[in-house]
């Protein structure tokens, strides 16, 4: 898989669910195809996440099974990577969701309860990669620039 994929995988769109509906479905169970599916994420992102104990499913034999709440947790886990949050920072975002102890001084992005000095925090996180990597693209770009044609 590519740079620009990797990139784009941690970004993408969640798609909703097909119009007709399993009976897992309805009983809010999903299993770790369905999810895989329906978020974009890899197999083994999923057992990543259930690793560092950010999703809980449970077993079936030895099927996975996940439930509304999973399904839930996985949309926001995706989000605060998408804004580009490390999983330790979830992780204590999940918890204090878990809690309900965001209070009113929160902003509600994307599902996840940030508070202002945490959105202000990111935002200038994310404004010094993007000087960064614009740096590097006028460097590779001046660089080709002085490459003969191919």
């Amino acid at each position: 898989m590519s740079r620009q994929n990797l990139a784009m995988a941690g970004s993408s769109s969640h798609e909703a669910r097909s119009a007709t509906p399993t009976q897992a479905d309805e009983a809010g169970e999903y299993t770790i195809s369905d999810l895989a599916r329906d978020f974009g994420v890899t197999l083994r992102t999923l057992r990543f996440y259930e690793s560092r104990g950010l999703i809980a499913p449970t077993r079936s034999g030895m099927a996975r099974v996940y439930s509304a709440r999973d399904r839930a947790r996985l949309a926001l886990i995706l989000k605060g990577k998408q804004l580009g949050f490390t999983l330790v920072e979830i992780r204590a975002m999940l918890a204090n969701e878990d809690k309900k102890g965001a209070g009113d001084k929160a902003a509600n992005v994307g599902g996840l309860q940030l508070s202002r000095d945490q959105i202000v925090e990111q935002l200038d996180l994310l404004r010094s990669q993007r000087a960064e990597i614009e740096g590097a693209i006028t460097e590779l770009e001046a660089s080709l620039a002085r490459l003969p044609k191919a």
